[in-house]
């Protein structure tokens, strides 16, 4: 319940049962004071008269606001009623002043705002008659008494009138402003949703564009290695059928059982590359240590893996990038860096993911390396471009004799749940 809204329900409670409350405390300060004032018996039934047609008022009053709540035509008639009692109440018996006050505090909820200065100000006509020892006044004194209070509480009865419409339109600046803000959420959650929405048929289309790539690798990996290789097993097989020569026969079929060993070993690393084997029941973190241990006992370099930051499971697209970045990176410093020290950092950074592989290698001029073509090679330029096809990217630092690093980074996409 907001703030605005339990006022309102308070200013309801106190519509419904304070001018009842107003009205007996009046009748009994009246009724206490009757003999004082010298009211007469006939005064005395015309107040009880007066009082029970304000109770019989008040009572459907109570039952029509219901159905027609807030300002209105009905509202202002109910005030003039009760106004006209309370005068004629007060005219009997200047304490009856309690009861007719009631005037100030219900005009906002009764009367439609070109009327409120006129309700207000016939409210303050019978506070100043009682004020000033009750109407009509006696003598001339008594009429410039009523005239000052009179001045006095329309003075002050204005004066509050105009703090209240300025905190009246504050208010309403303030409600424009919630309903502003909630606008505002509104379009930015449906915005939030279409990126989320977005951002997934991104992943789609690199996941398709993964696979394309893949392909073509693999179809040019089969034409430079297994390809060839089967070729010159079959001219080396031929060569040995035609021979007259065991000795050479048996040379030749040692080339083409050597070709054949590396044709399986190249088939087999192809058919490797093709899915992370490593991912399949491990997290990234743990794939990534095992390829960096592997990789370093093998090569005989001294290799290390750091963790950084809170660990989230990632989709599988950006697990499957970082982890073939790293694999090609360090199979480029076995091939061509002379290491002697490797280090492999995954850094999870709030909405991204940083992968470094740093090396003390020998490292190269990057304007000196000869362009490779899309179906040539993996190399820095697939590291790259798998980075690019998950909304990433890859730098590399590098110049001869200090070494190289590879920085990728690429959003945090979480693992589909």
């Amino acid at each position: 319940m907001t703030e605005t809204t339990a006022l309102d329900d308070r200013w309801a409670v106190f519509d419904r049962w304070g001018p009842y409350g107003l009205l007996v405390m009046s009748s009994l300060i009246a009724w206490a004071t009757a003999d004082v004032l010298g009211m007469s018996t006939g005064e005395r039934w015309a107040c009880g008269a007066l009082i029970a047609v304000a109770v019989v008022l008040e009572l459907r009053w109570n039952r029509a606001v219901r159905t027609r709540p807030g300002p209105s035509t009905a509202g202002a008639r109910h005030y003039a009623l009760r106004w006209a009692i309370g005068f004629a109440l007060t005219w009997l018996n200047p304490l009856f002043a309690f009861y007719a006050v009631i005037g100030y505090f219900s005009t906002e909820r009764l009367l439609p705002r070109r009327w409120r200065k006129t309700g207000l100000f016939a409210t303050a006509v019978t506070m100043a008659g009682s004020q000033s020892g009750g109407l009509p006044p006696d003598e001339r004194l008594g009429w410039v008494l009523f005239g000052a209070l009179l001045g006095a509480n329309s003075m002050l009865v204005f004066l509050f009138g105009h703090f209240a419409d300025l905190e009246e339109a504050r208010g309403r600046a303030r409600l424009d402003t919630i309903a502003e803000l909630e606008r505002t959420n509104k379009a930015l959650q449906q915005a939030l949703d279409e990126n989320a929405a977005l951002h997934t048929q991104l992943l789609v289309q690199a996941r398709e564009a993964g696979v394309a790539d893949e392909r073509r690798r693999l179809a040019a990996e089969i034409h430079d290695t297994i390809a060839q290789g089967l070729t010159g097993i079959i001219a080396q097989l031929r060569v040995a059928a035609n021979t007259p020569e065991p000795a050479l026969g048996r040379t030749h079929m040692d080339r083409a059982l050597t070709l054949a060993r590396h044709s399986l070993g190249e088939a087999r690393r192809s058919v490797h590359n093709l899915s992370p084997v490593a991912l399949a029941d491990d997290g990234l973190p743990d794939a990534l240590k095992k390829t960096v241990t592997e990789w370093g006992e093998r090569t005989d370099v001294r290799a290390g893996f750091t963790v950084t930051g809170t660990v989230e499971p990632l989709h599988d697209e950006v697990a499957a990038t970082l982890l073939r970045i790293v694999q090609e990176a360090l199979s480029n410093a076995a091939r061509h860096a002379a290491a002697t020290r490797v280090g492999v950092t995954l850094s999870y950074m709030g909405d991204e993911v940083t992968l470094d592989i740093r090396d003390d290698g020998r490292g190269f001029d990057p304007l000196a390396v000869p362009a490779r073509t899309r179906t040539g090679g993996f190399g820095l330029d697939g590291m790259r471009a798998r980075a690019e096809r998950v909304a990433g990217a890859l730098t590399i630092e590098t110049e001869p004799g200090g070494g190289t690093a590879v920085s990728a980074r690429v959003p945090l996409v979480r693992h589909d749940r």
